[in-house]
């Protein structure tokens, strides 16, 4: 069953605040002040869970298309997975 779409859960959002960022990159070519849409990858701790998003870098600069969305307890699957959509 695929999983990859679901969304994190309100009640574990805790007012939007992850107890922890593990990894988080983004390719900005443009520098600091361009406010456009640029590919990340980003995992976040929300107690057991671990909820990876991003923008695939396939997508190119300035995109608002192939966003990925994780949600799981496996740690080094969230992290994989971050790493790889960024690559």
């Amino acid at each position: 069953m695929d999983v990859s779409g679901i969304d994190l859960p309100a009640d574990l959002l805790y007012d939007d605040q992850p107890d922890e960022t593990l990894y988080f990159e983004e390719i900005n070519p443009c520098g600091i002040f361009c406010k456009k849409n640029h590919p990340f990858s980003t995992v976040e701790r929300f107690g057991h869970w671990y909820y990876g998003r991003g923008q695939d870098r396939e997508a190119g600069l300035h995109s608002s298309d192939m966003k990925w969305k994780l949600l799981t307890r496996d740690k080094s699957l969230a992290l994989t997975t971050a790493k790889a959509h960024i690559e």
